[in-house]
């Protein structure tokens, strides 16, 4: 987008390449607590979440490492995009699911339209579960809340002319 000509057409979406960080495990590491720091800023009373739900894929190391700082669990949500099939849903993995009254902090890597989150958050609340954050590295859209649920992200992408 910076080296974007004038008066060209403005692309739809922007890729994020953070490989330089998603590859280097310490790296990952500073990045996850720094994702949970911002949460525990903007919400310093607010709920305990008891499970870190990482969304597949990138979401999962982070949500890794975030409920293992905190001595919490860790949920895997598998979203109806990366599905099979002719009516491809989103699910919980078995293993790594979450709990009836349980309060649960969604981690992804990026947000572009919000879709995924949305759908991440209707099964949690379809499941008995209480989803208190989102938290994201980048969002590319400025969405600050989703069906009432905070987001919070470390960085916004914004289109400069």
């Amino acid at each position: 987008l910076l080296t974007q000509e004038k008066g060209a057409a403005t692309p739809k979406d922007v890729h994020i390449d953070w490989t330089a960080v998603s590859g280097e495990s310490q790296l990952l590491e500073e990045s996850a607590m720094m994702l949970q720091s911002r949460l525990h800023i903007k919400q310093p009373d607010g709920p305990v979440p008891q499970v870190y739900v990482g969304i597949a894929i990138s979401g999962i190391p982070l949500a890794t490492l975030m409920a293992v700082s905190e001595g919490v669990r860790l949920g895997i949500y598998h979203p109806a995009k990366q599905a099979i099939g002719d009516e491809p849903v989103g699910s919980m993995s078995g293993n790594f699911g979450i709990r009836p009254g349980e309060q649960v902090v969604i981690v992804d890597d990026v947000i572009t339209s919000g879709k995924t989150l949305q759908e991440v958050i209707n099964y949690i609340k379809r499941h008995g579960a209480v989803p208190v954050a989102c938290c994201v590295l980048f969002d590319k859209r400025g969405i600050r809340d989703i069906d009432g649920v905070p987001v919070y992200s470390l960085f916004k992408v914004s289109r400069i002319d």
